[in-house]
């Protein structure tokens, strides 16, 4: 028998957080209503997705400079996936009040 055809007999023998399971990124949802994302800040991974529904009768954005720029209609959604690490603020081009935070670590 090779390595190959072992390992997955060792693992379930050892347990399965021995052999280690690449983590998976996640969808991160966030909410805009009443000129409003919420919740406000999140964290996230390199990978992960963030996910705007947007619940308000106009159209909003999830902008930050230099890192993304979706558009959001009235009752629909719209995405982004995060690179790199850090802070990631940013805001709605057309209502400039509205404002969210993305903490981003690895």
């Amino acid at each position: 028998m090779t390595v190959m055809a072992i390992l997955p007999r060792l693992c379930l023998a050892a347990g399965l957080s021995l052999c280690g399971t690449a983590a998976s990124a996640a969808t991160i949802e966030v909410t805009i209503e009443r000129l409003e994302f919420k919740p406000a800040v999140v964290k996230a991974r390199p990978g992960d997705t963030i996910l705007w529904r947007n619940k308000d009768v106009m159209d909003h954005t999830a902008t930050s400079k230099g890192s993304f720029d979706v558009v959001i209609p009235a009752g629909k959604s719209g995405s982004t996936v995060i690179k790199g690490d850090g802070v990631v603020d940013y805001s709605c081009r057309y209502h400039p009040n509205m404002k969210g935070r993305i903490e981003v670590s690895p």
